[in-house]
């Protein structure tokens, strides 16, 4: 029997009770040891007032015969001006501490780890066809679902329990069972750490992928990578703190939203790059010569500070300098980064960057890039092995609706070999002892098939993700669906706990790491999670 040490609910939220004077001094929690709070430097009550009844006094006075003292109508108008500018100053101290709260690198714990990447299959992959062996389903192939005979899923009606068309084989010294689908990633089962209790919000690709890359359901939200850079800062000041790298046959579901920054600042998104297309437009032009473009970059520079300097709370434009200059020094480093040439014949024979199938060729080579900026320093890499749906449903992603067979054996050749590589070969550098290694999906697969049809529906109630790396207990299995893989039944498990973990090896406390957004101290974990403990070591 599995360990089952979780319980799954939210905790109350908190609201603390904010006076007048916290409204206008209003701590700000960042990543700092916990017990600790720094103060907002922000403008008093009192100097708002004074500020503006100066500049009352300076007004010309429309009425020559008034009384020199403060009548009643006076009083109320200084009121309103004053009151006008409290306000004003505490909007603008908010989005001035947002624009210089950069992240430092102080953590509330010692971390186990110091980089993330997560590998994300969009479409929502199967679990009990990829890593939870069900024999349950061999065994009542053909049969209804018990308990649900008539249920409606996203597509609509579902059939009766369906086998997966895939055998299981026992790997590693764990004795893990995962499908024959994934002969490589097998070599790595005693380094991984299986969840096999996910649960989701949504049962629809695009907020499930959301949902799965922010903790939020909807759009506008900062990704888990946002968080991240925030919190530890850059690595690496030649490269972006987190890169995202799409797979070669487009964007996955709901797109950029998934690498946002949601209400962070602006320069905490992610970069976009991938082997296929580098980041654009950073060559310096034929026609100018070296000391032109460093000239002109000077200026330029100068003139962005003072304009910073009157506009403080401009969190765009300080996003896009912070941007161009590290565009700059890009032109040196991303192009290096990004040439797979100087890899030895080796290392893209074992990744399958020659290979023949052209689309594992790509996301091989994206495999290789990943591993290059973990290297560098780069905190945070969102690497995607498929893309948004298309008119034929499972093509282009995991989203196996009508022919989970001839899909998955499309999409398994090309996912397991390069991913297997780029483990193997975090492992045998030695980056795999402070990086954390993420697998996951927006929900799994439901245990029947669809209605005429030789696929499986959307099933937000019970799916796998994992983990692998810095911190993580290998060769384990935390929690379980049912014995048809329809629910989570052992130790359910939210994509907070999930994010809640992440943070815990990254040094942080999840509930700490906050920031303050709408009327709230917003978190990756919104109000709820809990540390899965039993996958730490």
């Amino acid at each position: 029997m599995l360990p089952d040490s979780f319980n799954c609910g939210p905790s109350e939220p908190h609201f603390g009770a904010r006076d007048v004077a916290h409204t206008l001094k209003r701590p700000k929690h960042v990543c700092r040891p916990a017990g600790t709070v720094q103060q907002a430097s922000s403008l008093t009550a009192w100097q708002v007032v004074n500020n503006c009844k100066a500049l009352h006094q300076k007004l010309p006075v429309t009425n020559m015969n008034a009384h020199t003292e403060c009548t009643r109508r006076d009083l109320l108008g200084s009121a309103y001006t004053g009151l006008a500018g409290i306000g004003l100053a505490h909007l603008l101290s908010n989005d001035t501490l947002a624009a210089s709260d950069v992240g430092t690198g102080t953590t509330h714990h010692a971390p186990r780890a110091k980089h993330v990447l997560q590998i994300f299959c969009p479409g929502g992959a199967s679990h009990m066809d990829l890593w939870e062996y069900k024999p349950s389903l061999t065994k009542w192939h053909g049969q209804p679902l018990p308990g649900e005979e008539n249920f409606l899923s996203f597509q609509g009606k579902n059939g009766n329990l369906m086998q997966s068309p895939f055998p299981f084989v026992r790997a590693g010294d764990c004795g893990k069972a995962i499908s024959s689908m994934l002969p490589h990633i097998a070599q790595h089962v005693d380094d991984i750490a299986f969840i096999h209790s996910m649960t989701s919000l949504s049962n629809t690709h695009g907020p499930g992928c959301v949902f799965m890359n922010t903790g939020h359901a909807t759009e506008g939200f900062p990704g888990a990578g946002a968080w991240v850079s925030h919190a530890l800062g850059s690595g690496n000041e030649t490269l972006p703190t987190y890169v995202a790298i799409p797979d070669v046959r487009g964007e996955p579901p709901n797109g950029k939203a998934n690498w946002s920054a949601g209400f962070l600042p602006a320069r905490y998104q992610a970069v976009m790059m991938s082997s296929q297309r580098p980041i654009r437009n950073l060559a310096r032009p034929p026609q100018i010569s070296l000391a032109e473009d460093r000239a002109t970059r000077d200026l330029i520079v100068r003139l962005n500070r003072n304009f910073a300097g009157a506009n403080p709370g401009d969190t765009d434009l300080l996003a896009r300098v912070a941007a161009y200059e590290l565009g700059g020094r890009m032109q040196l480093s991303a192009p290096e980064v990004s040439d797979l040439s100087g890899e030895s014949a080796e290392i893209h024979r074992h990744y399958g960057t020659d290979d023949q199938n052209k689309l594992k060729a790509a996301y091989a080579r994206n495999c290789l890039l990943a591993r290059r900026l973990l290297e560098r320093g780069v905190r945070y890499v969102n690497l995607y092995c498929a893309s948004r749906a298309s008119g034929v449903d499972g093509l282009l992603n995991w989203d196996a609706h009508k022919t989970l067979k001839s899909d998955y054996e499309r999409h398994c050749p090309v996912f397991d070999q390069p991913t297997a590589a780029l483990l193997t070969d975090l492992k045998l550098s030695g980056l795999l002892d402070d990086t954390l290694v993420l697998w996951t999906t927006e929900f799994g697969r439901m245990p029947t098939h669809q209605s005429g049809t030789a696929g499986r529906d959307h099933n937000p109630d019970g799916f796998t993700c994992w983990m692998m790396g810095a911190g993580v207990k290998g060769g384990t299995c935390y929690g379980a669906t049912d014995e048809f893989g329809r629910r989570a039944e052992i130790s359910p498990t939210t994509v907070w706990d999930f994010y809640a973990t992440v943070l815990h090896l990254l040094g942080f406390d999840h509930e700490q790491l906050t920031w303050y957004h709408n009327g709230l101290d917003r978190r990756l974990t919104d109000v709820h999670g809990y540390v899965i403990e039993d996958i730490i070591v």
